[in-house]
């Protein structure tokens, strides 16, 4: 004989189960949070995508700076996909740089078209690397570098290769290290890449990340040239030691490509950059 205990049906039960189950569904089937900071996939960091979030935009370029002679350049990864050389030489820049690398994990799938195109249109270019010092050493990934399209050739034509060391997209922002540290993996870095290639590696940075991450350190401003960070009216205070910047990314959102950037000097100095 079947026993009845008060309050227990296999309809309550059946109730029971599916009010347990809704919220699951509802949570799986959600949007993310706008306000949720998302870490993007690895590989698909790219020159100054932590500027605008981190020292903001001010106005265009003016004053003084418009007044000195500057070559124009831009900068480009796998996020542009097949770039519009022709139409950008056209338009006046005569210098590019592309994404090779970052980690010991990724080649840009880009590389060919870019740096081979930049290249047929008239171009001198180079190439960068985005520097991710949580995941292996810097000789490391000076080495993946130079392995996977960062070399240097005296050719007239080829821009010495670029560490690009600046907010971490996937964590922490110096990447864990203290100041010393990141001074360490940094000189580290630049060491072997010019006991690969013979010269000196250009550091892409911003004032204020270098301030934070590196305490402002002045190790290096003798020997790397600086391409500075800063999307405002006036290039603002250089990294210790620095007297000038050599490029200056001025802006994510220019004609054809975003990123845009000031050679500072006239073809000449990019041709001599290029000579060593």
């Amino acid at each position: 004989m079947r026993v009845h205990r008060s309050g227990t049906t296999l309809a309550g039960a059946a109730l029971t189960a599916l009010a347990l189950l809704l919220p699951l569904a509802a949570s799986a089937g959600a949007a993310p949070d706008p306000g949720v900071r998302q870490t993007p996939p690895r590989g698909s960091a790219s020159m100054g995508m932590g500027v605008l979030a981190h020292d903001g935009q001010g106005g265009a370029p003016g004053g003084a700076s418009a007044q000195a002679v500057q070559t124009e350049g831009v900068d480009v990864s796998s996020h542009q996909g097949n770039v519009a050389w022709s139409t950008l030489w056209n338009s006046g820049v005569k210098w590019a740089y592309v994404k090779a690398t970052e980690g010991t994990y990724y080649k840009n799938t880009y590389f060919n078209q870019q740096y081979t195109g930049s290249y047929n249109v008239g171009m001198i270019r180079g190439t960068y690397h985005f520097a991710t010092p949580d995941t292996t050493t810097g000789a490391a990934q000076a080495d993946y570098f130079v392995d996977n399209g960062g070399g240097w050739s005296k050719d007239g034509r080829t821009l010495p290769g670029v560490l690009d060391i600046e907010w971490n997209p996937y964590g922490a922002t110096c990447y864990g290290k203290t100041q010393a540290g990141m001074v360490a993996w940094i000189r580290d870095f630049v060491n072997r890449y010019k006991a690969r290639t013979g010269r000196d590696a250009v550091i892409y940075t911003a004032t204020s990340w270098w301030t934070q991450c590196t305490g402002n350190s002045s190790a290096f401003s003798a020997t790397n040239p600086l391409w500075i960070a800063r999307y405002a009216a006036a290039v603002g205070e250089l990294p210790a030691g620095w007297q000038y910047y050599t490029m200056w990314q001025y802006t994510s959102s220019g004609p054809t490509v975003g990123d845009h950037n000031h050679f500072n000097g006239d073809l000449s100095r990019v041709q001599a950059l290029a000579n060593g």
